[in-house]
C-alpha cells in the first residue's frame, strides 16, 4: 500500500540516509532513489513502514511529509498488522503438532524407520525417520510430500460430488507446493482436453468444509475464467454459504504452517 503525493523542497537538514527514521513515535525504514521524484510512503506485507525519499531531499522534508500523512499510515498499517500471515515455523521434535483437515496430529521419530522412508500416519502420529528430524531439508521435504499424497487421496474421493454437483468436467488433480496460493485451474488443451486443478499442500490442513471451498471455486474456474459476476453466481448456486466460508479462509488460512523449520 502505497501513498504518493506532490511535495514542496525546503531548505535545511541534511538528506536521510538509508536506514531508519523514527518520527513522533513512528518507526519508518528510509529507501533513497535517485530516480524519485515525489515522497512516497508504504505499508510492508510485514506491517513495517517505509518512506521512499527523492535522493538530495532534507530529512526535515521526509519528516513533514511522514507527519502529514500520519492517520493514512496508522490506519493502513493496522489493516495490515490485522491481515499478516502469522504462519508458524515447526520445529522437527518428538510431540511437534501439524494439523490435517482441521485435526491435530503429533510427531513421532523413528530411529527404527529407514533414512528417506516417507511419512506415515500411524495411530494418530505422522511418523518420520531420525535422520528426517535431523535434517531440516529432509524433514520438511518429507512432511511436505506427505501433505500432498494425503491431499490428493482425500481430493479425488471429494472432486466429483463436487463436479456433478456444478454441472462441469472433473479436471486432473494435483497437489503441489503453490506458494502462497490456495489453488489454481488451468483449462487443458482443445475441445475435450481435461483442464487441472492444482491444491497447495497447506491447504489440507484446514477443517473440510475450508477445503471443500477452495475445491468449488476452482471447480466453477473451469466453466468461467476471472471473477466476474457469472463467476460467483455459479459458485453461490453450489455452495450459498460461499462468502462466509472465504472469510474464515482468510483468518484461518494465515495461521497455517506453510513449511518454515525453526
Amino acid at each position: 500500500m502505497t501513498a504518493l503525493v506532490d511535495d514542496c523542497v525546503s531548505p535545511a537538514c541534511e538528506d536521510p540516509a538509508e536506514g531508519e527514521l523514527l518520527v513522533d513515535g513512528l518507526l519508518l525504514r528510509v529507501r533513497v532513489s535517485a530516480r524519485r521524484k515525489r515522497f512516497a510512503l508504504s505499508v510492508e506485507p510485514d506491517a513495517g513502514l517505509t518512506v521512499h525519499v527523492p535522493e538530495g531531499r532534507p530529512t526535515a522534508d521526509a519528516e513533514d511529509f511522514v507527519r502529514a500523512h500520519r492517520p493514512w499510515l496508522v490506519a493502513k498499517a493496522a489493516v495490515s498488522e490485522k491481515t499478516r500471515p502469522l504462519n508458524p515455523p515447526k520445529r522437527l521434535i518428538e510431540g511437534e503438532s501439524f494439523r490435517y483437515l482441521g485435526r491435530t496430529y503429533r510427531l513421532a521419530i523413528s530411529a527404527d524407520a529407514l533414512a528417506d522412508a516417507r511419512v506415515r500416519l500411524i495411530a494418530g502420529r505422522l511418523v518420520v525417520s531420525q535422520e528426517q528430524a535431523e535434517d531440516p531439508v529432509r524433514g520438511r521435504s518429507a512432511l511436505v510430500d506427505w501433505y500432498c499424497r494425503a491431499g490428493h487421496a482425500w481430493t479425488k474421493g471429494r472432486l466429483q460430488p463436487w463436479a456433478a454437483r456444478m454441472g462441469v468436467a472433473e479436471p486432473e488433480v494435483e497437489v503441489r507446493d503453490l506458494g502462497k496460493r490456495w489453488g489454481t485451474y488451468r483449462p487443458g488443451e482443445g475441445e475435450h482436453g481435461h483442464g487441472r486443478m492444482s491444491l497447495g499442500w497447506p491447504l489440507f490442513q484446514l477443517p473440510m468444509h475450508l477445503v471443500d471451498y477452495v475445491v468449488a471455486h476452482e471447480l466453477a474456474h473451469v466453466r468461467v475464467s476471472g471473477h466476474r459476476a457469472d463467476f460467483w453466481r455459479l459458485l453461490s448456486l453450489a455452495l450459498p454459504e460461499f462468502e462466509e466460508r472465504r472469510t474464515e479462509l482468510d483468518e484461518l488460512g494465515r495461521r497455517m504452517w506453510m513449511g518454515e523449520i525453526g
